[in-house]
């Protein structure tokens, strides 16, 4: 699969498009280097009939209630993958990366951090209230989760499946969580429900947030509403001071520092507004007022 470039949303005011952004990255990375210590793991023997890697699955697996789940396991699970096929986390990751750059790029790294966490523990809530006979391993949860994020946020982006067959994304993730429901109780291994759990917590996130705006100040902080949909992260929106070390940038700072008696009365509802609009069109979009306003805005936080 690949995706139409066409219509890429590029966000200068959130620190710019990287197909790399920090977190996602990080996420990568850390599902490659736990694969391959699972994979030394299991080479190792702790008793003739046990490799170290069952007690890492022991410890770290999303085991069911009564085999001894264990509450940090709806974290760890989410980077273990099947050690005897690379494919699982081959696919999961590139699925992560296609669709996960765009929304740390939009939300910001650490919105997109706590947003992914979420994804994953709900789909190994709901996996865990399904009653699972075996221990559950993978990102795909999580990865569902961002799926359909991208399905909501970017309905009609335009994906290439096999790389030359341009569908939409509402329409061929959909069909991805469609063909989940009906999967479930099948007689293979894949975590169906875990994925459904995914995709049903990333639908309420977005949801939810379009209603109230969520608001991450810390990675812990998750689901902190506030009365201001601008979050006291300045980095979130890549508000800088221009230095004034030329012409130039000492002109942009006399502009950012004007405060018109107009620009005393904003309200809230014209700062929602405003950041409305970055997301639908991007910041590169806003007037100069609106610029200035947001400016503004970021020094009184």
């Amino acid at each position: 699969m690949g995706m139409d470039n066409r219509d890429y949303y590029r966000p200068s005011g959130f620190g710019g498009f990287t197909f790399f952004p920090p977190v996602l990255k990080k996420i990568i990375i850390i599902n490659v280097v736990v694969f391959f210590i699972s994979i030394i793991l299991q080479m190792i023997k702790v008793t003739p009939y046990a490799t170290a890697y069952l007690y890492m699955q022991k410890y770290f697996a999303l085991l069911p209630f009564d085999s001894g789940f264990l509450p940090w396991q709806l974290i760890t699970y989410q980077f273990m993958h099947d050690v005897n096929s690379i494919g699982h986390i081959l696919f999961n990751m590139f699925i992560l990366w296609m669709f996960g750059m765009e929304l740390e790029n939009m939300w910001g790294s650490r919105k997109f951090l706590v947003f992914y966490l979420t994804g994953g523990i709900g789909a190994g809530i709901l996996q865990l209230l399904s009653m699972p006979l075996a221990p559950t391993i993978g990102a795909s949860g999580a990865v569902y989760a961002v799926m359909v994020a991208f399905a909501m946020m970017f309905p009609d982006r335009y994906i290439f499946l096999w790389f030359f067959i341009p569908v939409k994304a509402k329409y061929l993730i959909g069909f991805f969580v469609i063909l989940e429901f009906l999967s479930v109780g099948d007689m293979s291994f894949v975590a169906h429900v875990a994925h459904i759990g995914g995709a049903i917590t990333g639908l309420i996130w977005v949801l939810l947030d379009r209603k109230y705006h969520f608001r991450v100040d810390g990675i812990f902080n998750i689901f902190s509403k506030t009365k201001s949909t601008y979050s006291k992260n300045k980095s979130d929106f890549n508000f800088r001071k221009p230095k004034t070390n030329n012409s130039s940038t000492v002109q942009e700072a006399e502009f950012y520092e004007i405060n018109s008696e107009d620009d005393k009365t904003v309200t809230q509802e014209e700062i929602d507004r405003i950041l409305d609009k970055i997301s639908q069109s991007g910041y590169q979009n806003l007037t100069d007022r609106e610029k200035r306003i947001l400016f503004e805005a970021s020094k009184k936080n």
